[in-house]
């Protein structure tokens, strides 16, 4: 199937669409900022997980970074989603393995909704019925991007092949299964809400995107949170918790062990995970680190 083919994409895009807050910190001229102490340092660069060829080449920041570090740290295994056996797992956690199916979950103005918009793209929904809702959602996400011209070759995946192709160290935060364990969740509890709510950012995409990458581009942390993520903390807190503060928690401890060695480790991570009260940057500020924009 063309989605397991895809399934790197399916588990990054809605990650992708929740790109940054507003933070406290003066801003410069890209998403790439140092994090110091004393002589060590860690880059932690925000990432956009599909881009344009025309987007291409990236700020020099991000190549400034990479030069610098001999460690190059994604939220997850890149490499490891392309393993079949992997995906197959994958697959299987985000599909309902009982006897559900979406009719059966959604409410009938939602599953409609629902309905009426793949036919719109023409797709048949036997092929969705027994996706959970945030595999439904990340498909109709990635159909919509690829659209529009976005393809998979999104910063993540520029810089895993380079640094495979350089012969530098790779790590990552978290395990596939937990990325996948993320989207799997997405809308448990309020699956109709879920659904309604999605189709109705889908419509806006063409007309964002644009607006958003020249923010990403040039660190306009108060404008990606205007087009993003402020919504998504006001009327989604618990998708916000889990999906960005909770993760950006159980990532600092890791990164200050990467300051406490002389290596030099550049972090990449959708943008979200940068900014905010709740962001890396933010959260490695308050612990006393030296936090400063490229």
């Amino acid at each position: 199937m063309k989605f397991t083919r895809n399934m790197r994409t399916l588990v990054s895009t809605l990650l992708s669409l929740c790109f940054a807050l507003s933070v406290n910190i003066a801003q410069a001229d890209s998403a790439v900022w140092q994090v110091s102490s004393g002589s060590n340092t860690v880059y932690l660069g925000g990432t956009v997980h599909l881009l344009r060829p025309s987007d291409y080449p990236l700020p020099e920041e991000y190549e400034q970074a990479y030069q610098a570090s001999s460690e190059i740290y994604f939220e997850t295994d890149l490499s490891a989603m392309m393993d079949l056996s992997v995906q197959a797992q994958m697959l299987q956690q985000l599909t309902y393995q009982d006897d559900r199916t979406l009719e059966a979950v959604l409410s009938e103005e939602a599953y409609t909704a629902l309905s009426n918009y793949i036919a719109g793209i023409g797709m048949p929904m036997m092929m969705m019925e027994k996706f959970k809702p945030g595999m439904v959602i990340s498909t109709l996400q990635v159909l919509e991007f690829q659209r529009i011209g976005f393809t998979p070759q999104g910063v993540d995946a520029y810089f895993n092949t380079r640094a495979i192709g350089d012969a530098k160290s790779l790590g990552q935060l978290e395990s596939v299964m937990e990325q996948i364990g993320f989207l799997a969740s997405m809308g448990e509890g309020n699956e109709s809400e879920f659904i309604l709510l999605s189709l109705e950012d889908l419509t806006e995409t063409a007309n964002v995107m644009d607006d958003m990458i020249a923010a990403w581009r040039d660190g306009n942390n108060d404008r990606l949170a205007e087009l993003f993520v402020n919504e998504m903390r006001s009327e989604a807190p618990e998708l916000y918790d889990s999906l960005l503060r909770q993760r950006n928690l159980n990532w600092v401890p890791q990164i200050e062990q990467m300051l406490l060695d002389d290596d030099t480790e550049f972090v990449l991570v959708g943008a979200a995970h940068l900014v905010g009260s709740d962001g890396l940057l933010e959260l490695l500020q308050a612990k006393g680190y030296s936090v400063n924009q490229l």
